[in-house]
């Protein structure tokens, strides 16, 4: 399936005055870790709130390596808090969890929650399973611990985006189908939940931020021999999932110049059919990192969408 728009006529002028700027995604096994420290060093400098205590611990995944997770803990709160359990995103490949560190402070501070991100070992280096149980392992840790974190274990929420939305949305598969840990939300903003390539928009011409060859790339990192198979699990990719049915509650969120409109879109409809309380949006014009320009309205309406929706989900 083909959609006849080109990226760039989808964008918003805001966006298309400024992507064309952004360097663009030639990934592959040569280039990945010179695209991971490239991207790193375009990251806006944060300036901590002040009212967050922010620490790191090391815990052990599946497979006995050492993972990291940040803890987030809002100051002066007392008693046990919900929380956000959040996955940042990269396309598989590339990412850290300092990314989350501007979005889980202002959370913390002005909702009074906990929240923790976790540093997930990325593909191709570790392809899936591994994320998926690295983010399994965290959660599993914070979930037995939450008692010395001030957390509410029935109250902990996932979050992500882009592949992290991707690793949120499998992860609230893998904890239903495991029923060790309960998950109270799920926050999937632009998840990248289907390695099949075959809606429209995922076949726009000359995408921009996310190529349709940067996807393929992605994919094929995470996925490895499973790659253009049938044998890809529902865990890897959801959208390839057919009972929804158990999950919780979830908002997803897209552009609508985004190669991951549709998945996202179908991903949606798909947990209402099964009876999940869920929230869509679609921005116009938006491309995929809509946040990338944090000036502009769709952006701007983004994030108050989510904000809202996620203050709530830990309302007392």
């Amino acid at each position: 399936m083909t959609d006849a728009h080109d990226g760039i006529t989808l964008l918003d002028p805001v966006y298309a005055a400024l992507v064309s700027e952004l360097p663009a995604f030639h990934l592959s096994d040569e280039t990945v870790v010179a695209m991971r420290e490239q991207i790193a060093g375009m990251a806006p400098p944060f300036a901590p709130s002040g009212k967050v205590r922010h620490e790191d611990l090391t815990v052990a995944s599946v497979d006995g390596q050492d993972i990291v997770l940040r803890i987030y803990t809002p100051e002066g709160r007392t008693g046990a808090r919900p929380c956000v359990y959040a996955i940042h995103g990269g396309g598989y490949v590339m990412g850290t969890y300092e990314m989350l560190d501007r979005v889980m402070d202002e959370w913390c501070a002005t909702l009074g929650i906990v929240g923790v991100s976790v540093e997930y070992r990325l593909a191709p280096e570790a392809a899936y399973p591994i994320p998926l149980e690295d983010c399994y392992a965290g959660l599993a840790w914070v979930h037995a611990h939450a008692a010395d974190l001030g957390i509410d274990p029935d109250r902990i929420g996932i979050q992500g985006t882009s592949a992290g939305g991707g690793l949120a949305a499998a992860l609230a598969l893998l904890a239903r189908d495991r029923g060790e840990i309960p998950i109270a939300f799920q926050v999937l903003e632009c998840p990248m939940i289907d390695d099949r390539l075959h809606t429209a928009s995922s076949n726009i011409h000359n995408l921009q931020v996310w190529s349709r060859e940067a996807n393929v790339y992605g994919w094929r990192a995470y996925l490895g021999d499973r790659h253009g198979t049938d044998d890809v699990p529902y865990t890897a990719a959801p959208a390839r999932c057919e009972d929804l049915s158990g999950l919780p509650p979830a908002i997803v969120c897209v552009g609508g110049a985004d190669g991951f409109r549709d998945e996202d879109v179908l991903y949606a409809l798909a947990l209402m059919r099964a009876g999940v309380s869920t929230e869509l949006h679609v921005y116009p014009g938006a491309p995929h990192g809509a946040h990338i320009v944090p000036h502009a309205p769709a952006a701007q309406q983004w994030v108050r969408d989510v904000d809202d929706w996620v203050a709530r989900q830990v309302a007392d």
